[in-house]
């Protein structure tokens, strides 16, 4: 039986038994649906709140998520495994940091949001997926573009606005897209990208029911990256409901970094537990420690795995945090100084590369070599999208008009009209 099987019934009884007084945020407990439930005290590592929570058998045997543990006490990873994580997580932190000093040398222009300290949640679940799945992602979305293999030449070159970017340079920050690699856009407005998810998992289930395109190792998954901001926005609760109507296979994944730009996730929400939202509507709803790739991969591989099987959806809350501002133009100021060295002592590169060592999976001259490879990639990639090509100027109107009649380029290399109706404000460009 799954771990995440859903029942509604237990879920408020369980987690509505707290004491007087205490916050109703269970920082890094894992919550899936009813099936090996229990009650269970545990310690926040939220500044040591203590609360009163629910964990299951994700985890049964093994120190709560909520307790002070290191990877080793609960996870199992091959050193293949270990090393295919530990490079994706060093590549979008030294991609991100690379991004904030070109941004400042005046290469990058609008607004840039960074995923320094999320990389356990990118990683841990996109490095599950085949290439045929997709990912839907936020305006936070370079490593996310990644982890699901878009190179990363290609990434920066889209920073850079050139032509060689994975969106011919017209994305920029906040719109990567890559159609090869199934990546289905960065979405500047909160909420946007879940019905696309919801579209795109609706169409895995279409071809294989309606069009019978069965594949023999089950349904396309898709996962859809959203951050705790979005979760009171309307369109998060009607594609919940029909994810569940209809059982797609789709996985919700809330990063939960605590702040929405500058508001506290628990000033925000009336109940700042997301993951309950998932049994409200009858799918598994479960709470991971967000900076712990083998915990957030643990629940993956479970969701991912009911999803490509036909069980349906299941909503997993990521709590993690954001190392920079809400973006590169943001100051952090809002942020207490305890709060934001309590979860940079919590790195999650840093958990992972104590795991590797301390478990021998790899030494630390090959976690070097795994950096210095990085750090040139890197390096790469900068090079590659400085000298790359501008878009030509005729690109700029592509994709706008239905019928691009009478649209062109004069000898002149400006933009002409041949309607007069546009000719006015439009006949130069």
């Amino acid at each position: 039986m799954s771990t995440f099987a859903a029942v509604r019934t237990p879920w408020p009884a369980l987690v509505g038994a707290r004491s007087a007084g205490e916050k109703p945020c269970a920082p890094f407990v894992s919550c899936p649906a009813a099936h090996g439930l229990h009650r269970t005290h545990v310690r926040s590592t939220r500044l040591g709140r203590p609360l009163l929570a629910v964990s299951s058998d994700v985890l049964s045997g093994k120190k709560p998520l909520g307790s002070n543990s290191s990877p080793s006490d609960h996870a199992v990873v091959r050193r293949e495994e270990a090393l295919v994580l530990y490079e994706d997580m060093v590549l979008g932190r030294v991609f991100e940091d690379m991004c904030a000093q070109m941004y400042y040398r005046g290469k990058m222009f609008g607004f840039v949001h960074l995923y320094n300290g999320q990389e356990a949640v990118s990683t841990g679940f996109i490095k599950l997926l085949e290439t045929r799945d997709s990912v839907v992602s936020t305006y936070r979305d370079h490593v996310h573009a990644l982890s699901k293999g878009v190179p990363a030449g290609a990434v920066m070159a889209e920073l850079f606005g050139k032509a060689t970017g994975c969106c011919r340079g017209q994305g920029g920050s906040m719109h990567m897209f890559s159609a090869p690699h199934n990546l289905l856009g960065g979405f500047a407005f909160i909420g946007e990208g879940i019905p696309v998810a919801t579209g795109a998992a609706f169409s895995s289930k279409y071809r294989h029911e309606v069009l019978k395109e069965s594949n023999p190792n089950g349904l396309d998954v898709t996962v859809a990256f959203f951050g705790d901001g979005t979760c009171n926005n309307g369109q998060f609760f009607e594609c919940l409901n029909m994810a569940q109507l209809w059982k797609l296979p789709i996985v919700f994944v809330v990063e939960n970094n605590l702040w929405a730009i500058g508001m506290s996730h628990l000033r925000a929400t009336s109940d700042p537990e997301i993951w309950k939202k998932g049994p409200a509507f009858g799918m598994p709803g479960v709470h991971v420690d967000g900076m712990d790739v083998l915990k957030v991969r643990e629940v993956a591989m479970e969701a991912i795995g009911r999803a490509r099987s036909g069980e349906g959806p299941t909503l997993v809350e990521c709590e993690t945090y954001r190392f920079r501002g809400h973006s590169l133009a943001d100051p952090d100021e809002l942020r207490k100084p305890d709060e934001k060295a309590h979860y940079a002592a919590r790195d999650p590169i840093m958990t992972l590369k104590k795991y590797i060592l301390e478990n021998s999976l790899a030494s630390e001259i090959e976690l070097k070599a795994i950096e210095k490879k990085i750090d040139e990639l890197i390096e790469d990639a900068v090079e590659f999208a400085d000298s790359s090509p501008h878009p030509p100027r005729s690109q700029l109107l592509e994709n706008v008009f239905a019928d691009p009649k009478g649209f062109g380029i004069g000898p002149d290399g400006k933009y002409r009209c041949e309607d007069p109706k546009f000719t006015e404000g439009t006949a130069q460009v």
